[in-house]
């Protein structure tokens, strides 16, 4: 990881207001001077959104969680390469809604995804690229599902949001698992509140992360 980088990724169950919640820190920081990238996954290349199409929209059952898994790690492994390492080589703060977390999240921990494999895939592909703050954003389930069901951006990204409530259940308890196993990088923010509510809440875990940082 480059030496003067900063990384921090959103993570969270459907509806959760992550996208949101990046560009208003994006904003932010750039009013104070940074360098800011902000990124998705998967996507954030050419390559790693053809794959996003595979596995955001169709049907539910289209692939298995180790397919999902694997397609993650390739999307991960191109974005990584092109967008991620590079800006963070550059002195960037890079923004990223997803990261690593949600493979584990999705496919192993609420998923069926052997858990041995997403280790692998992890410790392979993200080598020392992790993140140095993992904001997961939680909302009750139905609140969250509601809030997806009305964001109507047409482009059919709701393969996910269609896995039924049981599934969405044990999400939102993987997320809590995984704040659990790495409360020093994961950090859950209450989502419930308005967008301003929410924001502080954010700048409040970023800020000292930006101490002795020169814009």
């Amino acid at each position: 990881m480059g030496a003067k980088g900063l990384f921090i990724t959103f993570e969270g169950g459907e509806g959760t207001g992550k996208s949101t919640q990046i560009a208003l820190l994006a904003d932010h920081l750039r009013q104070q001077g940074h360098a800011v990238l902000t990124t998705r996954e998967p996507g954030g290349t050419k390559s790693a959104e053809a794959i996003r199409k595979l596995l955001v929209t169709g049907e539910t059952g289209s692939l298995s969680s180790t397919a999902e898994a694997l397609l993650n790690y390739a999307a991960r492994d191109d974005h990584l390469r092109r967008i991620i390492r590079p800006a963070l080589a550059r002195g960037e703060i890079v923004l990223c809604d997803r990261f690593m977390d949600s493979t584990r999240a999705y496919q192993a921990y609420a998923g069926d995804c052997p858990a041995a494999l997403v280790d692998t895939l992890e410790r392979e592909v993200v080598d020392g690229t992790r993140p140095h703050l993992t904001l997961i954003f939680d909302l009750p389930v139905e609140t969250g599902l509601q809030r997806a069901a009305t964001r109507g951006d047409g482009k059919g990204e709701d393969r996910f949001e269609r896995f039924g409530r049981d599934f969405h259940d044990r999400l939102r308890q993987a997320w809590q698992r995984i704040a659990r196993e790495d409360p020093q990088r994961c950090k859950l923010v209450d989502a419930t509140g308005s967008i301003g509510e929410v924001a502080g809440r954010v700048r409040a875990l970023v800020q000292p992360l930006l101490k002795g940082r020169r814009p």
